[in-house]
């Protein structure tokens, strides 16, 4: 992974966006030395918001083939209108 100062992404935004950019690799951005933040470009961040879906429709999946219960529709409205009416 790439590190830079928090102060660089003021300084060179463009920069550190090509990297991100280019290399699909996030950046961790230090504030007095100490690991602060990451950046990442959004294509590489909706492809990893997509594999962890992907991963949990397949563990969903697996539950279902093993007989896990599973909810209609209806059911899980009926559920949601409970928990908005309790809250």
């Amino acid at each position: 992974m790439i590190t830079r100062s928090s102060a660089e992404i003021r300084q060179n935004y463009d920069e550190i966006a090509d990297i991100c950019r280019k290399t699909s690799a996030p950046v961790i951005l230090t504030n007095n030395g100490k690991e602060e933040l990451v950046v990442m470009d959004y294509d590489s961040y909706r492809n990893k918001k997509m594999l962890e879906l992907r991963r949990e429709l397949d563990e969903v999946e697996e539950a279902r083939k093993r007989g896990s219960k599973g909810y209609t529709i209806e059911e899980v409205d009926a559920m949601l209108k409970k928990v908005i009416e309790e809250a």
